[in-house]
């Protein structure tokens, strides 16, 4: 089996003598989604925190393709093709699909103007790819649903090379329709060989979306199981009590 897209190895950080995150390890495949649970505080966004490079670790390694990364900050991890959708999205409200997807890498025709034409084209074909029902290129996307404004911020990662997504509550807020859209985006990226660290507090959601789960409290990895070898009974067991019903006695 080829080397983990990404591995976090005995990672730990501390705030004011708090161990946040506790001498934690975690891998992640080319075409997988790994689901990371456990209640507020367990530490699962601050780990994540780490890899996109909002927080520097205090001890621990992070191997990218089997190389050893330095990820210091978010540009770092971006040169790594790591991209990160927060739950917020940061998306310009008042600007349209293309020049949401290209705010601050906006491209330009040889005389150095903002080259709109192109930016659109590529925005349909990218949004072609991601989501065909996309027709909304010229709105603001303060006139987009939930979910097509998903769309909006996931396509922007993929067309930066993105080759590892870390996606935060992505379905929150969202009614039925919309977060089987976001399903839909996420199956299309596991095919293309992307590999997604999905945050959730929703156990249903992670036995849908996701090949792996690992469930994290008080900043220690409880443990990482296989969807299809455990229930929703087990993960919750696990996040509420700490332990895991598959491991070894």
């Amino acid at each position: 089996m080829s080397a983990p897209l990404v591995e976090m190895k005995n990672v730990s950080i501390a705030f004011g003598g708090v161990r946040a995150v506790d001498d934690v390890s975690i891998e992640l495949h080319a075409g997988e989604v790994v689901g990371l649970l456990g209640h507020n505080g367990a530490g699962k966004s601050t780990l994540i925190k780490m890899l996109s490079g909002a927080y520097k670790m205090d001890s621990g390694e992070i191997w990218i393709e089997g190389k050893r990364a330095t990820i210091n900050s978010p540009r770092d991890s971006r040169d790594y093709n790591i991209e990160t959708i927060y739950q917020t999205l940061a998306l310009a409200d008042n600007l349209d699909a293309a020049s949401n997807l290209f705010l601050g890498r906006e491209l330009t025709t040889p005389f150095g103007f903002v080259d709109d034409q192109r930016m659109e084209a590529e925005t349909r074909k990218i949004m072609a790819r991601l989501n065909p029902n996309f027709k909304k290129l010229k709105e603001p996307v303060s006139a987009l649903s939930g979910g097509q404004r998903q769309s909006v911020a996931i396509a922007r990662a993929v067309y930066f090379n993105a080759k590892i997504l870390i996606m935060d509550e992505p379905t929150a807020a969202l009614g039925v329709h919309e977060t089987a859209m976001v399903a839909e985006l996420i199956g299309e990226l596991k095919k293309q060989g992307l590999g997604i660290f999905l945050i959730s507090h929703d156990t249903r959601e992670m036995m849908d979306l996701c090949d792996r789960v690992s469930v994290m409290k008080n900043g220690q990895m409880v443990g990482t199981e296989r969807v299809e070898d455990v229930t929703e009974d087990d993960i919750l067991s696990m996040i509420i009590l700490g332990k895991n019903p598959k491991a070894a006695p």
